[in-house]
């Protein structure tokens, strides 16, 4: 498709007429109505903007098929952010699942240098996993800036819907097993190893449930494809004062997590709590979300 006959899709897919579109760019309506019959070419920095307003690339714009790749997934998006989903709540998920199996371990009698070596093994192997998926994240954010919408409004409502249910269901099965836990010790004296087992089965459904809550999350962020281009726009393009607020929430978040670990050694050192003490860090995790949302770029800006 010619330039012209790709502005004709784009216009027509925001809803726009020839009239409106040359007020949001400044011009006349006889210049938009020569460029879509290609009788004259605009600036670049109109071009740019063009980009800009209907969320695509310059090549596609000029050269490319604006309505076959509005209808396809020519990046891989789909696929690379279900993988990504996939391997971010696994990594979380497992994390949790191995302090589960730790917790069931040491109630069997197993020795503690035994569990102690498989939660450090899964930790590497996560951390790894989620440090590499976030670099390719980058990556690909770098690779493809801008993703033409090519989901459907029933692709995005149908999965909604599931999203809805996936959390509430992991929330409910939360709830549902500390309420079992209660009751466990009605049947089951309040000691070891009955506490430790009862206590790994709770750890279990929690890792189950964050794994589903991160996944969904995730998933359904997926489909927010104008909110991935807003950021990236973003990330290329920064403010003065965007720059400035990246600086202190990235400083923010470092002074949260080194006083995270200061405080899981010191706990772990005057204490003796090395075990039990590894809910620290999934708080610091929780206190930079919040500072990430508290001073992050607002859907507004």
């Amino acid at each position: 498709m010619a330039f012209s006959e790709n502005l004709q899709f784009l216009r027509a897919r925001e809803g726009l007429t020839q009239e409106q579109l040359a007020e949001r760019l400044e011009v006349s309506r006889q210049s938009v109505s020569k460029w879509e019959g290609g009788q004259s070419f605009p600036e670049m920095d109109t071009i740019l903007r063009l980009c800009d307003m209907f969320r695509v690339s310059m090549d596609t714009l000029l050269r490319g098929d604006a309505r076959a790749e509005a209808l396809s997934d020519t990046a891989g998006y789909d696929r690379f952010m279900s993988r990504f989903a996939l391997q971010i709540s696994l990594s979380i998920g497992a994390i949790i699942l191995a302090v589960a199996l730790c917790a069931l371990l040491e109630g069997l009698g197993v020795q503690e240098l035994v569990f102690g070596a498989l939660l450090i093994a899964v930790v590497a192997v996560s951390v790894t996993v989620m440090v590499a998926s976030g670099i390719q994240y980058d990556n690909f954010c770098k690779r493809h800036p801008v993703i033409p919408d090519f989901y459907t409004v029933e692709e995005r409502e149908a999965f909604h819907d599931r999203f809805v249910w996936y959390i509430a269901g992991s929330i409910g099965a939360i709830i549902l097993a500390v309420a079992l836990c209660a009751l466990a010790f009605v049947f089951l004296p309040e000691r070891e190893p009955h506490e430790t087992l009862v206590g790994a089965g709770l750890l279990l459904v929690v890792a189950a449930s964050v794994t589903t809550m991160v996944w969904a999350g995730i998933t359904e962020d997926k489909y927010k494809i104008e909110k991935y281009n807003r950021t990236n726009q973003r990330a290329l393009y920064p403010t003065e004062g965007e720059k400035r607020r990246d600086d202190r929430i990235e400083r923010a978040c470092g002074v949260i997590m080194v006083l995270t670990a200061a405080a899981y050694v010191t706990m772990g050192m005057t204490m003796d709590l090395w075990k039990t003490a590894w809910w620290v860090f999934p708080v610091g995790l929780i206190l930079c979300g919040v500072v990430h949302v508290a001073f992050g770029p607002r859907e507004e800006d």
